[in-house]
């Protein structure tokens, strides 16, 4: 197939399998959208593009050396991925972290076959927050309290609405990132002047990075490696449980076959929705819309709101789409998080008698621009629902 239109023929018309597409804001963007895959993937690839959302504004008002990596462009941002790619790279991933998210996964199940309940978003957020914070450096606190003080920071940032609330966001916000420096980063910065490990925290201070640029770029890894990550994990997990078929293909099949699941379930539930970026010619910036971009027929194929794990996409379309964003601002963590959920998932569905007790209530952030899955219980067959 070549990347022209391989839209077929759907025979289920009218089906959306997508448990987020009631909560994803319908209204007007203050920049032009863009809906069609190709012309977003050039966008992200365009050599002119930075970053425009995640706060990009507010974050360039501040007086840092160096801007965390999320923002930066161009050559100095090539640099720092560079230099920092061996902690994101697939071989990397497979023989330096899978013990830790087969291990994490093993305590996280044991939990809840001693409790017989649990909610997956928060299993999922303790998941998310051991690998990414092993991969940071942060590993010198206690390792639920940091998931805690994580997962409050995206409710504390300024989000809109009148100048008072964005004020008392932005203190709220600024309180909380005090909190996880304190706790969790300075601790972790004055291990690493001790003795330097092969971390991200490590690598920045090699680099002469201050300890205000070190935080900065461990909230920048915590909102993405730890937030979206277990979004991810919650929205994979309820489609699974709540389709004994594919329940059934995801735990038969090899892990390539439940990656690809995973890819497909990231392609239908993007966990960010929406991508600005800011090009020279256009002033105003554009909006790119994951979601729409994501169900272009003429990239990932008929029924696009259908998940299906034997979709064949046009040519050099991934199978997760723009999920996880395109050019030099590609997620890095793709690997890892893909990885780690199918690693968790597949042995949380081994559990005798799992079920889904509750489905999560579900929400949008407009500061990632993407859903929030919250109380999704898990139980085991013989306990109250």
């Amino acid at each position: 197939m070549s990347d022209q239109a391989i839209s077929t023929l759907c025979p289920a018309a009218g089906r959306d399998d997508r448990k987020s597409a009631a909560v994803a804001p319908s209204g007007s963007v203050q920049a032009r959208v863009v809906r069609d895959f190709a012309e977003a993937r050039r966008l992200l690839r365009h050599p002119d593009a930075r970053q425009a959302g995640f706060l990009a504004d507010l974050v360039n008002k501040v007086s840092l050396v160096r801007a965390p990596i999320l923002y930066q462009h161009g050559a100095e941002h090539r640099r720092q991925r560079g230099a920092t790619a061996r902690f994101f790279a697939p071989r990397v991933v497979t023989t330096a972290y899978r013990a830790l998210m087969e291990r994490t996964s093993d305590d996280l199940i044991g939990r809840l076959r001693g409790a017989g309940r649990a909610d997956l978003d928060q299993l999922g957020l303790e998941m998310a927050v051991t690998i990414a914070a092993e991969i940071v450096g942060l590993t010198d606190s206690d390792r639920s309290g940091m998931a805690r003080r994580f997962g409050a920071l995206v409710s504390g940032m300024p989000q809109g609405g009148s100048r008072v609330a964005m004020v008392l966001g932005l203190a709220r916000g600024q309180a909380r990132s005090l909190n996880v420096f304190l706790r969790d980063v300075k601790p972790a910065i004055a291990s690493r002047r001790r003795q330097r490990r092969d971390d991200v925290i490590s690598h920045l201070l090699d680099e002469g990075y201050s300890e205000r640029e070190i935080l900065t770029e461990c909230l920048t890894y915590g909102a993405a490696g730890m937030i979206t990550t277990r979004e991810f994990i919650t929205m994979a997990g309820w489609h699974l449980l709540e389709d004994a078929a594919l329940c059934d293909r995801f735990r038969d099949g090899d892990e390539a076959a439940r990656i690809g699941i995973l890819e497909e379930i990231l392609r239908l539930e993007p966990v960010v929705g929406m991508l600005f970026r800011r090009i020279d010619t256009e002033t105003a910036g554009v909006a790119l819309d994951v979601r729409g971009a994501n169900a272009d027929e003429a990239a990932v194929g008929g029924c696009p709101h259908r998940l299906d794990p034997d979709r064949r996409t046009a040519d050099k379309v991934g199978g997760a789409g723009l999920a996880f964003g395109d050019g030099e601002h590609r997620c890095p963590g793709a690997q890892v998080a893909l990885q780690e959920a199918a690693i968790f998932l597949d042995r949380l569905l081994r559990v005798p008698g799992i079920r889904l007790a509750r489905k999560p209530d579900i929400g949008w952030n407009p500061l990632i621009a993407g859903y929030e899955l919250r109380g999704a219980t898990l139980a085991l067959d013989g306990m109250a629902s």
